[in-house]
């Protein structure tokens, strides 16, 4: 049986992405947030989300375990389902854009492969690649979540930085040093970065 593609390859009078944003006041733009679990992406992008809101900017956070608890609760966490999980995401990620919003996204996205992956889907001019940086020792102590406990004790198999593989960015476009940064000044180094490409102009 022959798949049907692109039934519905135009859509006419569709509203550009360009509109919405005008719309919207503002610029769409992903910011990929990647680092170990506990490394604080995800609590980045609500402390960031309630500042840029009082700005009168319109945003939307992806978080790793919403997704998977949703979306992607059928994907395990081999490389082939990690894979396929960074891939859908990506595309949820791309549609928001063309909405016009303003999009955190939080995943540890443990390969250069996954990341570029994500990137090439969205596009480059509408990624930025944040590398929420925090040792792994830090991030075991902090354990929030007790995923490392588990891990050591053999509970958890493929998690990131004790049984699978996390390779870092090596030039990532902004670089968060959560463990000698504050929250505040984390936040404030991140709003500096991303202000200049979603400050919208006509």
């Amino acid at each position: 049986m022959n798949k049907q593609k692109n039934i519905f390859p135009h859509i006419e009078g569709i509203i550009k992405k360009d509109q919405k944003e005008a719309f919207l006041k503002q610029k769409a733009l992903v910011v990929w947030m990647t680092g170990l679990s506990g490394a604080g992406k995800t609590t980045i992008a609500n402390f960031i989300e309630k500042e840029l809101y009082k700005r009168g900017y319109f945003t939307q956070i992806f978080d790793g375990d919403y997704i998977r608890d949703g979306l992607n609760q059928d994907l395990d966490f081999t490389i082939k389902g990690r894979t396929e999980n960074i891939r859908r995401i990506a595309e949820v990620c791309k549609l928001f854009v063309n909405c016009g919003v303003i999009v955190f996204s939080c995943f540890v996205s443990p390969t250069k492969k996954m990341r570029d992956l994500a990137k090439s889907i969205i596009g480059e001019e509408n990624f930025i690649e944040v590398y929420v940086n925090s040792p792994l020792i830090v991030c075991e102590k902090r354990d929030t979540k007790g995923l490392y406990a588990r891990a050591r004790s053999g509970e958890i198999k493929n998690l990131t930085g004790v049984n699978a593989i996390y390779e870092a960015p090596i030039n990532p476009d902004i670089e968060l040093k959560t463990d000698v940064l504050t929250i505040e000044q984390t936040v404030e180094k991140l709003i500096d970065n991303i202000l200049p490409k979603i400050t919208y102009s006509k």
